[in-house]
């Protein structure tokens, strides 16, 4: 019989986790501290200077990853499948199994559009791409009382929307204005499914209730909210009341040093390791940048700087929990899928700092991210079903071309 692992629901924490739930709670987690400068400054954490990075070998391993998604693309123009079934998968119905689909396509139709498909085989692998996103994305719901994984793909569908429109000629008012009733359409699924306390999480193990009873997850949170600054940008702007819920609930999840715990349920153990630095190294490169665009001004650069410094130095916590096959085994509870995740979005920080101060951690990011390419153009940290590939990939890609100087 197989066995049927919990993405996410911390099976190696589940022993602190009861005691620390073991008395009642408040009825509310209490305001967030106020972030201290000093707190957030790592002694001896600045990297050396990193190895210049070659443009030339930049672009190849570009062109291998360009290469890797239009070879594997699916026939209906899709990626990713609920193949590569195994003993350790996490549970996910038929319904999860489409919202996962349709959320890699929309990271590798990002992917394509940023990387300016420059053969014949990458625009059409593009534009097929698209038309699966523009007929599936309304179809994408909620699986069932318990998985909201469809958050997911209501984010990234909405980022590559945000992509798609830039690609439109300005005159193409008939293709902007669908693809600007797409993207109301998911700001319409993300009302449905945001947590009553804001925010959104993919688990409701509380009361299956149509509005989820979900704990908020720091790092959801952050992935909708830059997806919603992007739209935003386009001329499409969020509901505002999803933003202020969103923002104000990620900055009560907040700790001084801004490391973020996991979820709000964990905030009566804010030095369990997965909420310690270690832990917050996958997370916190996307909270502080989209608290950052929707205007939290405690988010300096230096904050950045020494966030991104830690990633580079303290890769090791990342790394050592790539590719493992159960979620948060490694040290501070690292879960494999946070590797490529917390360095597409430290990419995107690099881009907030000053033109002068982005070169040196370009070089630092790329060459870390060109050392695990796998042999067949690919990038992948985490195995799930036939997904991990399709978001590896395409997040390396976009944060090489962010490596671009």
């Amino acid at each position: 019989m197989m066995h049927r692992y919990i993405s996410l629901s911390l099976l190696p924490l589940a022993g602190a986790m009861f005691s620390a739930l073991a008395a009642p709670p408040p009825a509310a987690p209490p305001p967030p501290t106020a972030p201290s400068a000093a707190k957030t400054q790592a002694p001896n954490l600045h990297p050396k200077d990193p190895t210049p990075l070659s443009p030339g070998e930049l672009q190849a391993a570009i062109d291998r990853g360009v290469a890797f998604l239009v070879k594997n693309q699916n026939k209906d123009g899709s990626w990713g499948s609920a193949g590569k079934t195994k003993q350790l998968n996490i549970m996910a119905d038929v319904g999860s199994q489409h919202a996962f689909r349709v959320a890699v396509t929309a990271l590798c139709v990002s992917a394509l559009i940023e990387t300016g498909p420059n053969t014949t085989e990458a625009k059409q692998a593009l534009d097929r791409g698209a038309a699966f996103l523009y007929e599936e994305l309304p179809k994408v719901r909620r699986d069932n009382e318990t998985l909201i994984y469809n958050i997911w793909t209501h984010g990234y569908g909405i980022q590559a929307l945000a992509h798609l429109y830039g690609r439109l000629p300005k005159d193409d008012k008939e293709g902007r204005h669908k693809i600007e009733d797409l993207i109301r359409g998911q700001y319409d699924r993300l009302t449905r499914y945001e947590s009553a306390e804001g925010g959104w999480g993919y688990y409701d193990f509380d009361a299956g209730s149509q509005r989820p009873a979900a704990s908020s997850t720091s790092f959801m949170n952050a992935a909708v909210l830059e997806a919603f600054y992007e739209a935003k940008q386009i001329g499409v702007p969020p509901p505002e009341k999803l933003v202020k819920r969103s923002v104000a609930i990620t900055r009560q999840q907040r700790l001084p040093d801004f490391s973020y715990l996991y979820g709000t349920y964990l905030w009566q153990v804010p030095t369990m390791g997965i909420n310690r630095p270690g832990g917050s190294l996958g997370r916190s490169q996307a909270c502080n940048l989209a608290l950052r665009l929707w205007g939290d001004k405690t988010v300096t650069d230096q904050v950045l700087k020494t966030w991104l410094d830690r990633l580079i130095t303290r890769n090791g916590w990342l790394d050592m929990g790539r590719k493992r096959p159960i979620p948060h085994e490694s040290h501070f509870q690292v879960a494999g899928y946070f590797y490529y995740f917390g360095h597409y979005y430290a990419s995107m920080c690099i881009h907030q700092l000053k033109p002068e101060d982005q070169p040196f951690y370009q070089d630092h990011l790329g060459n870390i991210l060109l050392a695990v390419q796998e042999k067949d153009g690919s990038w992948w940290d985490y195995p799930l079903y036939n997904y991990g590939q399709y978001w590896g990939t395409p997040m390396a890609i976009m944060s090489l071309e962010r490596c671009r100087k």
